[in-house]
């Protein structure tokens, strides 16, 4: 079979041939593999990442050391904060067990005091690698959205997007930990797109020198780095909280599900058990065998510790098991995380008393039960008889309301037109909310949502290039997309700068204060 069609719009300038000339079945397969190609305004691209993330991380550090309660902590921050102060005080691990709330993995409590290290204990210390965690998202948002969508302005629009988004804001200026397990989920998934890239590139090669399908199951592939990379992030995502678990089964799946897509792309026989037999076991290793390593290594201040907490849990009589084999401290972990998930999973909603600001899952997507971390109104003023100073962890609507439909499209698209693209951000987007719902009993608040945001963000990029259409679309169409897509940022940005005050706890009057609570959820 043979098909004339110019190759240059379809395959990268380094894979040779000529435009113009027949293709063969093996150019075919070579054009399906490599796709749409990236754009060639490599430096523009980076330019505007670069612009972004610094304007977007000047907008997260403002005034980062405000609000405090007297100084203190305010909100959860009262958990974590000391525990990283502890943490500073003891060279990498906690030892107070009296209050028994040591819950969460070390990792995220160690970059918390890095910040206090450079800072000291104050809003700045115990925020400023939140913030930097916040900005950083700022750019992997943009390259990864220019690499799903192979548009330098998409790419841009998703860090605008992402600076206006009321979730990103707060919580990267809080010393809490979601952020830390936001930043490393997000990068692992950049690391599988260009795994996914450099697979497809692999295969073309093989495709071109005519040895893909020289066995049924496609050729092996090599070590791949930025699979590997992936497992190192979320082995740190777990690090910094359990939840991090569900990424490394997501991802999983999806990374087996695009090898064997690129295997059949290839004109292998048997894709689906090359993938199997050629990928899945160094894939195992890599997101799984790895991450477990990195997640055992962040707890090496405990593991080196005599005083860390329950460091020496296995040494009582009590505790013993199947788990004998392994080294002590090894069993120590063990058990000590037992008791931690036998705290989350009895963390429930009591029947009376329940905390005021609780939320469940299913108002997530759209933020419809925020949560309010700081409120004065006795020590502020404004001008006015009554004022109010508050930060409110808010999605802002602009952007959060479009979220099922958003979802909806991308499950049409991921399912009824088989779009990658759409099928990475869907199965990552779910992966933050659908674990949640196995045990609705469980306390819950909104700020759980915070992985939430940046594949909110690529979901709606990834329709805002549908409106946009494309070149072949047409001179009108291609005005009328863009106008669409402009009227939309600029409607977020207005909606993230009216919520400004509310987002960073800027004195306002009573009426103000009022006026931003658009929802009787929100009250």
């Amino acid at each position: 079979m043979s098909l004339t069609v110019t190759r240059q719009a379809a395959v990268s300038p380094n894979m040779g041939g000529a435009g113009g000339r027949p293709l063969s079945e093996g150019d075919i397969a070579e054009i399906h593999l490599i796709g749409k190609p990236m754009p060639t305004d490599r430096l523009r691209g980076w330019l505007v990442a670069g612009f972004l993330a610094i304007f977007g991380g000047f907008v997260r550090f403002q005034n980062l050391g405000f609000p405090t309660d007297k100084g203190t902590p305010v909100f959860d921050e009262k958990h974590y904060v000391p525990q990283a102060w502890e943490m500073l005080r003891n060279g990498g691990y906690e030892d107070n067990p009296a209050y028994e709330l040591t819950v969460h993995p070390p990792f995220g409590k160690q970059l918390l005091a890095v910040g206090e290290f450079l800072f000291g204990y104050n809003g700045w210390g115990w925020r400023f690698t939140a913030a930097l965690a916040g900005a950083l998202m700022i750019l992997l948002t943009i390259r990864i959205a220019r690499r799903l969508t192979r548009s330098t302005l998409l790419g841009g629009i998703a860090g605008v997007l992402l600076i206006c988004d009321g979730v990103s804001h707060v919580q990267s200026r809080m010393g809490m930990l979601d952020i830390y397990l936001a930043f490393f989920v997000l990068l692992a998934f950049g690391c599988l797109l260009l795994d996914r890239d450099q697979v497809r590139q692999r295969l073309a090669v093989a495709v071109r020198e005519g040895w893909a399908t020289e066995t049924a199951y496609g050729p092996w592939l090599g070590f791949r780095w930025w699979r590997f990379l992936a497992g190192v992030s979320l082995g740190l995502a777990c690090g910094s909280k359990w939840s991090g678990v569900f990424f490394i089964m997501a991802f999983g799946l999806l990374m087996v599900f695009w090898d064997a897509t690129a295997r059949r792309s290839a004109g292998v026989a048997r894709p689906w058990a090359g993938s199997i037999m050629r990928d899945v076991l160094p894939g195992l290793w890599a997101i799984v065998g790895v991450a477990l390593l990195v997640y055992l290594a962040t707890w090496w201040g405990w593991f080196m510790s005599e005083t860390g907490v329950d460091r020496h849990l296995a040494d009582q009589a009590n505790h013993h098991g199947w788990y004998d084999f392994l080294p002590t401290a090894l069993r120590s972990l063990w058990q000590y995380s037992g008791n931690v998930l036998d705290f989350h999973e009895n963390l429930k909603t009591p029947a009376t008393g329940q905390h005021p600001w609780e939320s469940k899952p299913w108002t997530w997507p759209m933020g419809l039960r925020p949560m309010l971390y700081y409120y004065d109104s006795g020590t502020v003023s404004c001008g006015e008889e009554r004022c109010v100073s508050a930060t409110m962890l808010i999605g802002t609507p602009a952007m959060w309301w479009v979220s099922l439909p958003v979802l909806g499209w991308g499950l049409w698209r991921m399912i009824g037109r088989l779009d990658w693209r759409f099928a990475g951000v869907v199965v990552a987007y779910l992966t933050c909310l659908l674990p949640w719902f196995t045990n609705l009993d469980r306390q819950m608040y909104f700020f759980y949502a915070t992985p939430m945001a940046a594949f909110l963000v690529l979901g709606i990029v990834l329709v805002l290039g549908q409106i946009m259409g494309t070149v072949r679309d047409g001179y009108e169409r291609r005005g009328t997309g863009m106008l669409v897509v402009a009227l939309y940022v600029g409607l977020v940005v207005a909606n993230f700068v009216w919520l400004w005050p509310i987002l960073n706890g800027d004195s306002i009057t009573e009426g103000r204060w009022q006026s931003e609570l658009w929802l009787p959820s929100w009250r």
